[in-house]
């Protein structure tokens, strides 16, 4: 994807989220996805934490998988690493949300093209704390 693509792809799905489901999110306050998800929901984004090891974080009940989730969300954030993006895209799209993004440093190409098949805009191998602090000024 072009440059100018994709951070414009990146506008939108920040503009046009208010829930963001996290794969992966931790409940140590040391772990980037805690960070990150802290910053997001400070940001005004309402954070839905998705990690079958723990109950709650950040004052959120967290599920054990995406299709549990019995609320809207409007975005998946991937926290975790690449080699499990083929299993967590078939629960993806089982979901009602349209965007996809993963951290940086989780991408698999044919993963993208599935999630891009079923209906959802995909950004790979980016931060999304850093997307929102450049794009949203």
């Amino acid at each position: 994807m072009e440059k100018e693509n994709e951070q414009q792809l990146m506008t939108n799905m920040l503009t046009e989220t208010e829930v963001i489901a996290v794969v992966g999110l931790s409940d140590k306050p040391q772990r980037t996805s805690y960070q990150i998800a802290k910053a997001m929901q400070q940001a005004g984004y309402r954070i839905i934490p998705v990690n079958p090891h723990i109950d709650e974080v950040l004052g959120e009940k967290a599920y054990d998988s995406l299709p549990e989730i019995e609320e809207p969300f409007d975005m998946v954030n991937v926290f975790r690493r690449s080699i499990f993006l083929p299993a967590l895209a078939e629960d993806i799209i089982q979901t009602n949300a349209r965007f996809v993004w993963m951290q940086q440093g989780v991408q698999d190409k044919q993963v993208y093209q599935y999630l891009t098949e079923h209906g959802k805009q995909v950004i790979m191998n980016q931060c999304i704390k850093v997307a929102h602090s450049v794009l949203m000024k």
